[in-house]
């Protein structure tokens, strides 16, 4: 089971970095976990720390504004690199739930959607306006329907992005895959009783 995505308002972090790839959203040396303990504090943490540990205060996951946020700003071609579904993990531990750019790699798209994660493709004038929106307002809120595939922003302006049907019912439903499939076992039982039924008569 993953936490259903039906609506949500958050304040934005930018991260207007392009080509950022999946050993800078985590970095090797936290894959060794076969679970999610410990991703949020890995989760970019190259740029995050100092050498010795130190949080670094101009880095947005470490501003005190950013902390309770939903919502990841990215540049473009986010999630690109290795395959590895720490990524989305080690986004959503440290609290994301839906990450905004004009192109996301497929393997990370995929994984995300797989999570729990939403990927909102946006088109370049809409990717500007936003980044513009966060340097004049850095508590700038933005709503995600995903019932209607929608993008809110504050000036009423509503921008659709495109998901797939499967990816769009189980992340409303709150199920995986695996939980999808589970969910359909009266209905296969079925089709197998009358399937059997039928070969029964030939």
């Amino acid at each position: 089971m993953i936490e259903p995505f039906t609506t949500l308002t958050s304040k934005v972090i930018p991260l207007p970095y392009n080509d950022v790839d999946t050993d800078q959203i985590i970095p090797a040396v936290y894959l060794k976990v076969t679970n999610k303990d410990g991703l949020a504090e890995g989760c970019f943490s190259r740029w995050r720390y100092e050498a010795d540990g130190t949080p670094k205060a101009d880095f947005p996951l470490n501003m005190p504004q950013y902390q309770d946020a939903q919502i990841l700003l990215a540049g473009d071609n986010f999630g690109t690199g290795s395959s590895r579904e720490h990524a989305p993990w080690a986004l959503m531990g440290w609290g994301i739930r839906a990450v905004i750019s004009t192109s996301f790699a497929d393997i990370f798209r995929n994984n995300s959607l797989k999570n729990g994660l939403l990927p909102v493709v946006v088109d370049e004038p809409t990717h500007r306006q936003l980044f513009s929106l966060t340097e004049e307002e850095p508590a700038l809120r933005l709503t995600i329907d995903l019932s209607q595939q929608t993008l809110s922003l504050p000036d009423g302006r509503q921008v659709t992005f495109p998901i797939d049907a499967f990816s769009k019912h189980c992340l409303l439903d709150g199920v995986d895959q695996l939980g999808y499939l589970l969910n359909q076992s009266s209905r296969i039982s079925e089709f197998e009783q009358a399937n059997s039924k039928l070969g029964s008569h030939q």
